[in-house]
């Protein structure tokens, strides 16, 4: 029988996926820049905005998952 994930599982999971998450979107604005024929310097702003994008996006997520957790946890 399977036991239940502990704290650390848990955290150390989400964890991974937060990394996952960022490392996508901070590889995407590069991606299709080199579409375009890019300079280092184009290259490297697309890459820097990615990064601070995917940071943004993961610390929004983390708000907004965090208000459904605690809701459903006044409901029990």
């Amino acid at each position: 029988m399977v036991e239940p994930m502990t704290r650390e599982e848990r955290d150390a999971g989400n964890r991974k996926v937060k990394i996952g998450f960022v490392l996508l979107v901070t590889v995407s604005p590069p991606l299709i820049t080199l579409l375009g024929d890019p300079t280092p310097v184009q290259l490297a702003i697309a890459t820097a905005g990615g990064f601070f994008l995917g940071l943004l996006l993961v610390w929004y997520l983390g708000r907004l998952a965090s208000e459904f957790t605690a809701g459903s946890r006044r409901l029990r």
